[in-house]
């Protein structure tokens, strides 16, 4: 797929990219076109299971998978504690 845009449009938001919160690819599509959370997407994205990051967080594996449904709305204090299992900033955890 390709997107076309006109030059001074594509300068201005290539500007405010920030590099930190960038997300691969293999994760947007993860979460787009299979319709996987991004949460989920992320994890799966790094080869780790529920219970390792459920283990990294002092929670359950149950209640971590609920985190991963893709209509879970999740508050900022959770999203900081699943960034930080998972190694990433927490807004990659946001598209």
């Amino acid at each position: 797929m390709f997107v076309v845009v006109p030059y001074q449009e594509y300068l201005r938001l290539v500007e405010f990219r920030d590099i930190e919160t960038t997300i691969p690819h293999e994760v947007v599509e993860k979460s787009l076109v299979e319709e996987l959370g991004l949460v989920r997407a992320w994890r799966e994205y790094k080869g780790l299971s529920q219970g390792v990051v459920a283990k990294k967080m002092g929670i359950s594996q149950a209640a971590y998978s609920q985190m991963e449904r893709p209509g879970a709305r999740l508050r900022k204090k959770t999203l900081e504690k699943i960034a930080v299992a998972l190694e990433i900033e927490v807004g990659q955890l946001k598209i």
